[in-house]
């Protein structure tokens, strides 16, 4: 028996998001079948991130177990000629038998794409998300440092969130901008229930001038969720991946 680790590239627009559910296709349902094809048997994968309905991802991670036969390598090619065309192994590699994604300490990158202009083009309309709005883009790069350390996110914790502590260590998070698209990239040590798009739409209400860079200090002292701005859409989001310690 081995363990295989897959990192996983996939346009999620299609799907519930990553993890399984009743009646629904998802990302770790197309890869439990792919992979049961594959190696003749049944296959769960356990996976790093439980990414929501409507996320996209560069590099996802997931392990499995099988005592196939196929050289750890080679499985990434075997499995994708098994998937739709929205999903693929970037990479697969062996790991000892007690390697967990979730498990180990790592640093994780996502990135928060906004487009801005008078029309929407249908290139981006799946992957970011769209306002008719001028940005002051300076504001939102200011207001990025108080982000940065360990704070506690509660104020960024949409409800129903199932984590034992809202306490997160922010990297780094840098604003960039060109032409008419924002990307909001921020590395952490993990995330809260869609804090990633709660900090995205936060920044995009001081690029509005809805709030002040120096508002975020407070707003991350009060713990209160209704401070911080709005849940920005799925779509716009993109897990990087990881950088495992």
């Amino acid at each position: 028996m081995k363990r295989i680790r897959l990192f996983v590239a996939y346009d999620g627009t299609a799907y519930h998001g990553w993890q399984i559910q009743p009646n629904a296709v998802t990302i770790e349902s197309e890869l439990n079948r792919a992979i049961s094809d594959l190696v003749g048997c049944e296959t769960m994968v356990i996976g790093a991130s439980r990414t929501d309905a409507g996320v996209h991802s560069k590099g996802n991670v997931a392990v499995f177990d099988s005592d196939t036969k196929i050289p750890a390598e080679k499985i990434a090619g075997a499995i994708n000629a098994r998937l739709p065309e929205d999903i693929r192994i970037v990479k697969s590699d062996e790991v000892d038998l007690d390697w967990h994604p979730r498990h180990k300490d790592c640093r994780k990158t996502y990135e928060y794409r906004i487009t801005m202009g008078k029309v929407q083009l249908p290139t981006q309309r799946l992957y970011s998300h769209f306002t008719y709005h001028d940005i002051d883009i300076e504001a939102m790069k200011a207001a990025c440092g108080a982000f940065i350390g360990e704070h506690d996110f509660a104020s960024l914790c949409a409800a129903g969130s199932q984590a034992e502590s809202t306490v997160r260590t922010i990297y780094a998070l840098e604003v960039e901008n060109s032409l008419n698209e924002v990307v909001i990239r921020v590395t952490g040590n993990g995330f809260l229930y869609n804090m990633v798009r709660i900090i995205a739409g936060t920044l995009l209400d001081v690029g509005m001038g809805r709030k002040k860079p120096e508002d975020i200090k407070a707003i991350l002292e009060s713990c209160d969720r209704r401070k911080a701005g709005p849940t920005l859409p799925a779509k716009g989001l993109m897990l990087i991946g990881y950088e495992y310690n």
